[in-house]
C-alpha cells in the first residue's frame, strides 16, 4: 500500500489508500448494487477503512487495489441489503404483534414495563442472546459466530431466558 502511496499523482490526499479513479469504480459498484446515494459516501469510507485496516495489520497492499475495492464494495452493498432486509422482517414482525390482540392502554404499559424489568433481571449472557435473537432477529448461527460460542450454548442460554422471563411475568400475574 505505501509504494502505491508513493506512486500517487500530485494533488490527492495524502495517505489516502484509494485515489480518484478507484473511489468513482467503488461508488459505481455500491451504487450498481442499490445503495442509495445517501450512503454512498459511507460505503467507500467502508472501504478506505477496510484497507487500512488491512495495512495495520501488516499484510500485503493487495495486487490490484481497484479490483479488491470493487469486490468489498460489493460485499458491502450486500450486507447492506441484508441490514434492509432485517429491518423489514422486524417491522413486519412488529407490525404483526401490535395486530393481535394485545392489552391496550395502560395494561400494554404495564407489559412494557414487566419485560422490562424482567429483562434487566437476566444474567448478562442470557439477556444478550434473547436481544439478539428477538429484538435484533439474528438466526441462531449468527449470534453463536458472533459470540464465539457453539451454537448449543445459543439455544441453551435462549431456553434459559425465556422460561426466567415467562416465569417472571406469571408471578407479577402480567400475563
Amino acid at each position: 500500500m505505501l509504494r502505491r502511496i508513493a506512486r500517487r499523482g500530485q494533488g490527492e490526499q495524502q495517505g489516502d489508500p484509494l485515489d480518484a479513479a478507484q473511489e468513482r469504480r467503488v461508488r459505481a459498484v455500491l451504487a450498481l448494487g442499490g445503495v442509495p446515494q445517501a450512503d454512498l459516501p459511507d460505503g467507500v469510507q467502508q472501504v478506505r477503512l477496510r484497507l487500512l485496516e488491512r495495512a495495520a495489520k501488516g499484510y500485503d497492499a493487495p495486487r490490484d487495489v481497484s479490483a479488491w475495492a470493487a469486490v468489498v464494495a460489493s460485499n458491502l452493498a450486500m450486507d447492506w441489503h441484508r441490514a434492509k432486509k432485517r429491518q423489514e422482517r422486524l417491522g413486519e414482525r412488529l407490525a404483526a404483534l401490535r395486530q393481535h390482540e394485545h392489552p391496550s392502554g395502560e395494561d400494554t404499559s404495564v407489559l412494557s414495563l414487566a419485560v422490562a424489568q424482567g429483562l434487566d433481571e437476566l444474567p448478562d449472557q442470557q439477556r444478550q442472546v434473547l436481544v439478539l435473537r428477538f429484538f435484533a432477529d439474528l438466526p441462531v448461527r449468527s449470534i453463536a459466530q458472533e459470540l464465539g460460542v457453539p451454537e448449543g450454548t445459543v439455544k441453551s442460554r435462549l431456553h434459559t431466558a425465556v422460561r426466567a422471563l415467562r416465569t417472571r411475568l406469571h408471578e407479577d400475574e402480567v400475563v
